[in-house]
């Protein structure tokens, strides 16, 4: 198994799957990020992005990528999507000249409301059980252009059941933005609000399959 994946910025390889068919390289900008290939219960191969195992150098490639994207905008607030979507949150913020983020989370704090949370699962942690909270302190900040942050979209499922959550608190996201766009089956729950992503990579065929 490789560990040289998301480390570097490549400039001598050309996006697409690599020889041999476990890696990917996504075009970054005018380098690219070479990614390994997952295959889901079902057979789908994704190309995977594991941003807290990434380089900073990777890291903060994309967070520039991302700020360039989502400046236009003009967000008041960025609110970042749990787990692995905080430190994206958190790049983006910096750098378009915010001193904090809202961060959502999925571990209850005693003084969290159960009427801010909904049911939460993702393509890589599809269990039952997992809620999705907005913390009430963080409710006042929540005023202007909001602009939500994942690490990933593939599925869907996790930016739906962010919307869900904003929804309570009559928040409409003006733009959502995340490290990687992955495949296209996400594009079906966003309801048409814009989306911007760094990394752009499909689904892959199963083995044997063209």
């Amino acid at each position: 198994m490789r560990t040289d994946v998301w480390q570097e910025l490549h400039d001598d390889l050309a996006p697409g799957l690599q020889p041999g068919g476990e890696t990917y390289a996504a075009a970054a900008g005018d380098s690219a990020v070479l990614l390994p290939i997952r295959t889901l219960g079902d057979g789908r191969r994704l190309a995977s992005l594991i941003i807290n195992q990434a380089s900073f150098k990777v890291l903060d490639h994309l967070c520039d990528m991302l700020a360039a994207q989502i400046a236009p905008y003009v967000p008041d607030v960025i609110v970042g999507v749990p787990t692995l979507g905080l430190p994206v949150a958190e790049g983006l913020a910096r750098r378009i000249g915010h001193t904090r983020f809202v961060p959502l989370g999925v571990a209850r704090k005693c003084w969290y409301d159960e009427a801010l949370s909904v049911p939460l699962k993702s393509i890589t942690t599809p269990g039952a059980g997992k809620r999705l909270y907005l913390d009430p302190r963080m409710r006042p900040l929540l005023r202007g252009r909001v602009v939500v942050v994942d690490d990933v979209l593939s599925s869907g499922s996790s930016i739906a059941a962010v919307l869900d959550l904003l929804d309570l608190v009559a928040v409409t996201p003006t733009a959502i933005g995340a490290a990687m766009l992955q495949g296209e089956a996400w594009a079906t729950r966003v309801r048409g609000i814009p989306v911007e992503g760094a990394l752009r990579t499909p689904s892959l065929p199963p083995v044997g399959e063209v």
